[in-house]
């Protein structure tokens, strides 16, 4: 190569050679395959389903749980002065996650808390059938702005009880809540929750697992 060859090749504009790199690197990269990866969870091994049944004497209701889990008395419910002495978590360790259980007697008494000038106030009141349900339907509901969808089912379990299942799709904090009651006396809600950030993706498996398990809960109701 003479000097004005050398001249020339080394004044030859960069940016002119950018359009037949590119071109050459497109035609080398559409002959390649490219998968797109999901994002992915831990694998859960899910236990054996086995069932043992809560009876405590004192208590106005008895039903089945899982096996893998423990009945577990929460200090802010069940201390000496609790006015909700028959509240119960079912709680399961593998999956940090319970099924709080709360119980009133139709027709008896409760205290709420009053929003009143901005704080909040103790208030006694009656435990009306009819604001039992529609309590149940507000705690369910104040997940809508995070759900996308919220269903609710229909229940009559083979010991003669009614109630509704509440299934909520979306990164909620309780995807799985019921109430069941004989309408004349007693009222029992649940609501499942974990011990996590919520995330659809990584919870649907476990709350369509422990789900199932509720619905045995539900479905072994029974009154005393």
């Amino acid at each position: 190569m003479n000097n004005r060859q050398k001249k020339q090749y080394t004044n030859y504009p960069f940016h002119c050679l950018l359009p037949v790199a590119l071109c050459l690197f497109f035609s080398i990269s559409c002959n390649s395959t490219y998968t797109s990866k999901k994002r992915g969870y831990f694998k859960i091994d899910f236990p054996e389903r086995k069932y043992l049944k809560f009876e405590k004497a004192d208590f106005p209701y008895s039903f089945e749980y899982p096996a893998y889990a423990t009945i577990v008395k929460d200090s802010a419910y069940f201390d000496s002065t609790s006015d909700n002495p028959y509240w119960v978590n079912v709680d399961f360790p593998t999956f940090h996650g319970k099924i709080y259980i709360s119980y009133k007697t139709i027709g008896g008494k409760s205290n709420y808390k009053i929003k009143s000038a901005g704080s909040y106030k103790d208030s006694s009141g009656i435990n009306s059938f009819e604001k039992m349900v529609d309590d149940a339907y507000k705690l369910t509901y104040k997940n809508d702005i995070k759900a996308y969808s919220i269903e609710d089912s229909v229940m009559h379990t083979p010991n003669n009880l009614t109630g509704i299942f509440f299934r909520l799709s979306g990164s909620v904090a309780t995807a799985r809540q019921f109430f069941i009651t004989d309408t004349a006396k007693h009222f029992l809600r649940g609501a499942l929750y974990f011990n996590a950030t919520p995330n659809e993706d990584s919870l649907n498996p476990v709350n369509n697992f422990l789900q199932e398990d509720m619905k045995h809960l539900i479905n072994t109701v029974q009154w005393r």
